[in-house]
């Protein structure tokens, strides 16, 4: 009888051991109940003994948690229909209160998620939920973690917006939005290149007319250019001091008879149309181009074959 009795109290023994000894992991907490009453101690990592059938140890993991939100539909504050999803970052920072106030904190977190996902949305423009995402994921973290941090002992680390579903028409009409924002800075910057070039042509044509051999050597680096491509164009430079040797000319010969005209006390009146220079030509002008016409063919005369 005695053989048997000592086995089984080794195996209470052994039993009692197992339900008194804790494993508690380096990134946990234990909360420990008694009778259902609060220990005021909080178990910190490695082996613990607890009361058995008498305390309750609950683990609390510390580690950040991470946590996808559901694809919310929303509409945005100028009426546009949406689709938005977004993670949550979040860990506790009181474990009592984690597992006192609130039965499962990863569903409570779910939830007040999706629905200040659904209210920041509908407070803010499509321009701004597109362009302004750190203002948006600030403001989410703000919302989240006014009810959870205090009531909760739990702390939103972080939150992002994953991605923003648009309808199909809203995205054509800002593909063409921007097809057109392109073209315009297209010609704005197209017309500043031709104000540029306009203003440095002008000034290339200044520093030419005060000197008047820079047009010259324009001309025959204009020659070069045209050589080396070795085409069958053919290039005549023609000097320009001989134009302005005709233009001297064309001038002298309109003044000389309005001279004559007054000093002998005359008027003349001019007898053709006015040339470039604001003068009629002269006799001896209207002589020479009657010489190079060509003389009109005669009729044969009635009776000759």
């Amino acid at each position: 009888m005695a053989g048997f009795i000592v086995p089984v109290i080794v195996v209470l023994v052994a039993l009692l051991l197992g339900a008194s000894v804790r494993l508690v992991q380096q990134y946990e907490k234990g909360v420990v109940l008694r009778f259902g009453r609060l220990s005021p101690t909080i178990r910190g990592p490695g082996l613990h003994l607890i009361i058995p059938f008498a305390d309750k140890m609950t683990k609390v993991s510390l580690r950040t948690v991470v946590m996808g939100i559901p694809a919310q539909g929303a509409i945005t504050r100028d009426n546009v229909t949406l689709t938005v999803d977004a993670v949550v970052y979040f860990r506790v920072i009181d474990p009592v209160k984690a597992i006192l106030n609130v039965e499962n904190y990863p569903q409570a977190v779910s939830q007040v998620s999706q629905t200040s996902l659904r209210a920041v949305i509908g407070r803010a423009d499509l321009d701004t939920l597109l362009s302004d995402r750190d203002g948006i994921n600030a403001e989410l973290q703000t919302v989240i973690d006014g009810p959870t941090e205090g009531p909760w002992g739990l702390h939103i680390e972080r939150v992002e917006v994953k991605d923003v579903a648009l309808p199909e028409g809203m995205k054509r009409s800002m593909s063409r939005q921007a097809e057109a924002e392109r073209e315009r800075r297209a010609r704005i910057i197209a017309a500043d290149g031709e104000f540029q070039a306009s203003a440095k042509l002008a000034e290339a044509a200044r520093a030419m007319g005060d000197t008047p051999g820079a047009l010259q050597l324009r001309l025959l680096q204009t020659v070069v250019d045209v050589a080396a491509e070795k085409n069958s164009t053919l290039v005549m430079p023609f000097p320009v001091e001989l134009l302005r040797f005709f233009d001297h000319a064309a001038n002298a010969a309109a003044q000389a008879p309005a001279a004559a005209a007054a000093a002998t006390g005359t008027s003349t009146t001019p007898a053709g149309p006015v040339n470039g220079h604001g003068t009629a030509p002269t006799t001896e002008v209207l002589a020479a181009l009657t010489a190079l016409a060509p003389e009109p063919p005669t009729d044969p005369t009635p009776g000759e074959d």
